[in-house]
């Protein structure tokens, strides 16, 4: 089982930008695919980004490619998002998730943070 701690959300506005963090505990992160998802209020929840932990592999929904960046520093056991040149469509609430499969996907992820907000004023 992993722990995911997400932090970073705010309220910013129009072409700011934002780093979002997501820390792991009680598993390492070498065996998966951790990804962001974001909900904004009355919507599904939305792929954002996912990254493969060992190799790096990354992929973007089309909606943040060229803007969002997602990294990962081995040593801290930590999943970053930048998020650059922000939008008011970003405003969501933002969720890191870990899983074996990597997907785009949120049922496939079985271990959830429980969200930071992230509000993009215009």
């Amino acid at each position: 089982q992993v722990q995911l701690v997400e932090s970073g959300g705010g309220l910013v506005q129009a072409g700011d930008s934002l780093r979002l963090s997501c820390a792991a505990s009680g598993r390492t992160f070498s065996s998966y695919s951790t990804a962001w998802f974001r909900q904004a209020p009355g919507k599904e929840r939305d792929f954002v980004a996912r990254i493969w932990w060992s190799s790096g592999s990354t992929y973007y929904a089309d909606s943040v490619k060229g803007r969002f960046t997602i990294s990962r520093d081995n040593a801290k056991n930590t999943v970053y998002l930048q998020m650059n040149s922000l939008k008011p469509e970003d405003t969501a609430v933002y969720y890191c998730a870990a899983g074996i499969f990597y997907t785009n996907n949120a049922y496939d992820y079985k271990n959830w943070g429980r969200g930071t907000q992230v509000t993009v004023s215009s």
